[in-house]
């Protein structure tokens, strides 16, 4: 699919005492080992939890506040008009607050499913439409980890992908926000010192027609 933005960012739109507020509360709450939808909720067996960790390796808490969605919303809203995609969407998922520490990565992916959840609830019949990744802290506190982006319509690990990749730059300083359509290839790429912290939000709505 061609678009004429592939993300849109608001950059240190956050105040940093919000981002600091998220990191402390989400700081507070039990971690888990991130995980792909491969793997969904079962309990992993220690070749399983190799093979996830080539593709993904950090740490996360899920947080599903009303004063995070609150402040994030009005954004997401001002992205999918402003960027010309007007998707439909009416649910957000968990937040998922990432961990990013020394060589902890993700690898290319994209965020969206096949096919719509079958599960019950607000989200049964809808698919992934729009991503938000939300910058807790400023680049300045890390190395590496930076967050690339691939706009071709297919796994960058299929064909050569270092022509076409995209730093996002714009992430960087600390309370940035990018959105982006669900289905645009993306990753993060290992950190070499610090920790990185982010929030990200996926936006649900009815498939395409």
């Amino acid at each position: 699919m061609i678009l004429s933005n592939y993300y849109w960012y608001f950059k240190s739109a956050l105040t940093p005492k919000f981002c600091d507020d998220v990191i402390a509360y989400a700081n507070s709450k039990k971690e888990v080992m991130a995980r792909t939808g491969d793997y969904g909720h079962k309990k992993l067996k220690k070749q399983e939890v190799k093979d996830l960790k080539r593709k993904r390796n950090s740490d996360l808490v899920w947080l599903n506040d009303v004063w995070i969605y609150k402040e994030l919303h009005p954004y997401l809203r001002t992205a999918n008009k402003n960027a010309g995609w007007n998707y439909d969407w009416d649910w957000s998922e968990s937040c998922q607050f990432t961990k990013y520490k020394l060589n902890q990565y993700y690898d290319w992916h994209c965020d969206s499913w096949p096919k719509p959840y079958e599960k019950e609830g607000p989200e049964q019949g809808k698919i992934r439409k729009l991503s938000m990744t939300c910058q807790l802290t400023d680049g300045s506190e890390y190395q590496g980890g930076e967050l690339e982006f691939d706009f071709r319509n297919y796994d960058p690990h299929m064909r050569d992908e270092s022509k076409h990749r995209v730093q996002c730059k714009e992430i960087l300083p600390k309370g940035s926000i990018i959105v982006f359509p669900s289905f645009v290839w993306h990753r993060v790429k290992p950190v070499t010192s610090g920790t990185r912290y982010s929030l990200v939000v996926w936006n649900l709505g009815k498939p395409f027609k």
